[in-house]
C-alpha cells in the first residue's frame, strides 16, 4: 500500500465501514471468527497437552499443599509459569476436569480473536489523519490474522499454555494503551505480562516509546508490580533462585546448534542472553522509531536462542508480525506474517531434517530482525508518535458532518 493512499470512508459511512448489513460485526471479523472455530475443532481433539502444569501449579499455590504456597518455585522449578497465570487458572477449578479444560481452551481462543480486533483498531487509531485507507487496513488485518490464528490455536488449544497466552494478551493491551497515550496502563499491563510468563521482559522496551515525562511513571508501575508478584517467593524461600537455573534438553532442531552449542541441556548463559538480546533489539527499534517491531524482535531472540523448538513458541512471533504488518508498515499484503507461518510452521510439517529446520529458524529470526530494523521506511506525513493525541482526519466536507463522525473512522478496523 502506498503512503499516499487516501481514506475512502466518509462521515456518512465511516462508522459502518465493512459491517454486515446493520449488524455491528464486520466482515473481516466474521471470517476470522469462522477461521478460529475451524482451527479450534481441529486442535481440540488432541488439545490441552500442558494444562496439567497450570492445574498443578494453582493447587500448590492456593490449596495449602505441602511444598506449595510461597515455596512453589523453590520446590517445583519446572513450573516456569508466573503467579498471575495460576490466579487465572484457578478460575477454572470449580468445573469438572474435562469441562475446565474445554472452557479454558475456548477462553484462550477467544482472547486471540479479541487481540486481532484490538490490533486492527490500534492500527486505525495510530494512522488516524495520515490518509490511511481503512478498507484496505481491514483486508490487511484479515490476511495477517489468517496467518496468526493457526499459531494462536497451537498455544491456546493444542498446548493450552495459559501463561504464554496471558503474556501475549497483556502485551497486546499494552500496545493499545501506548498508542492511546495511557502511560500508566502501559506499565501495568507490561508488568502483568511478565508476572504471567518471565520471558515477557523482552517486551519492556515498549516503555521507551512513551514520551519522556510519562516514561518514568510507567516504568515505576512496571517494576513495582513485578516486584509485588515475585519478591514474596524469593524473600521467603531463597531456594527460589534455583528456578532460574532450570534446564531443558537442547533439541537437535534448535538454532543453537548452528552457533556450535551442542550441550545436551540449556547452557547457563542462555536465558539471560535471550532476555538481554530481546531488550537490546527492542531498544534499538524504538531508537530507530520502529517501536511496532519490539514484540517481533523479542520473539526472534527467544526462538533463535531457545534450546527447545515447540511450535507454540511461534505464537509470539506471529503476534509480532501481526503488529508489524498492521501498525509498522502500510503494504496491502502482510507478507512478513505469512513468511513466518510458512517458514516456522511449514518447515515442521514438511522438512524432516532437524538441522535444516534449525537453520530455517535462524534465517527467519535474523532476516526478519534485519528487515524491520533497517529496511527503508517512508513515514507518512502527519503520523503522530505513540502516546500523542490523535489528529482528526481530513474528510470531504458534507452538510451535517460532525467531529464525532470524523472520529468514527478510527474504529473502522
Amino acid at each position: 500500500m502506498l503512503n499516499g493512499e487516501r481514506a475512502v470512508a466518509t462521515p456518512r459511512d465511516g462508522g459502518r465501514l465493512g459491517r454486515i448489513g446493520r449488524y455491528p460485526v464486520r466482515w473481516h471479523t466474521a471470517l476470522l471468527t469462522a477461521w478460529t472455530a475451524l482451527w479450534f475443532l481441529v486442535a481440540e481433539r488432541h488439545g490441552a497437552v500442558s494444562w496439567h502444569y497450570l492445574r498443578t501449579g494453582e493447587e500448590l499455590l492456593f490449596s495449602q499443599v505441602p511444598g506449595g504456597g510461597l515455596a512453589l518455585y523453590a520446590n517445583h522449578p519446572e513450573l516456569q509459569i508466573g503467579p498471575v497465570s495460576f490466579v487465572v487458572a484457578a478460575l477454572f477449578r470449580p468445573f469438572p476436569a474435562a469441562a475446565g479444560e474445554n472452557l479454558a481452551e475456548a477462553f484462550m481462543s477467544g482472547l486471540g480473536l479479541y487481540m486481532l480486533v484490538l490490533v486492527g483498531r490500534t492500527a486505525a487509531e495510530h494512522n488516524l489523519g495520515t490518509g490511511v485507507n481503512h478498507r484496505r487496513l481491514q483486508q490487511r488485518v484479515l490476511v495477517a490474522g489468517a496467518a496468526f490464528i493457526p499459531m494462536w490455536v497451537e498455544v491456546s488449544v493444542r498446548f493450552a499454555h495459559l501463561d504464554d497466552v496471558l503474556a501475549l494478551f497483556f502485551t497486546t493491551l499494552a500496545v493499545r494503551a501506548l498508542v492511546r497515550g495511557n502511560a500508566t496502563a502501559v506499565g501495568v499491563l507490561l508488568a502483568l505480562a511478565v508476572d504471567s510468563k518471565p520471558w515477557a521482559v523482552g517486551f519492556l522496551p515498549l516503555l521507551l516509546a512513551l514520551p519522556r515525562p510519562a516514561r518514568l511513571r510507567a516504568t515505576v508501575w512496571a517494576v513495582g508490580l513485578v516486584a509485588v508478584a515475585w519478591l514474596p517467593f524469593y524473600l521467603t524461600h531463597l531456594n527460589t533462585f534455583a528456578a532460574a537455573r532450570f534446564t531443558i534438553p537442547n533439541q537437535p532442531a534448535s538454532a543453537l546448534r548452528w552457533f556450535g552449542v551442542n550441550d545436551p541441556a540449556t547452557p547457563w548463559w542462555d536465558r539471560p542472553a535471550q532476555m538481554g538480546l530481546g531488550i537490546a533489539l527492542g531498544a534499538l527499534a524504538v531508537r530507530r522509531q520502529r517501536w511496532a517491531a519490539v514484540v517481533l524482535l523479542a520473539a526472534d531472540a527467544r526462538i533463535v536462542l531457545d534450546p527447545s523448538v515447540y511450535t507454540y513458541y511461534n505464537a509470539s512471533v506471529l503476534l509480532g508480525t501481526l503488529i508489524w504488518d498492521s501498525i509498522g508498515q502500510r503494504r496491502l499484503v502482510p507478507w512478513v506474517s505469512w513468511i513466518a507461518l510458512i517458514s516456522l510452521y511449514g518447515s515442521v510439517l514438511l522438512i524432516p531434517s532437524d538441522s535444516a529446520r534449525g537453520l530455517i529458524r535462524l534465517a527467519f529470526a535474523a532476516g526478519s530482525a534485519l528487515y524491520v530494523l533497517w529496511w527503508p521506511q517512508r513515514t507518512p506525513r502527519n503520523r503522530r508518535a505513540p502516546g500523542r493525541e490523535p489528529r482528526t482526519p481530513r474528510l470531504p466536507r458534507q452538510r451535517g458532518a460532525t467531529n464525532r463522525q470524523a472520529r468514527s473512522v478510527s474504529s473502522s478496523a
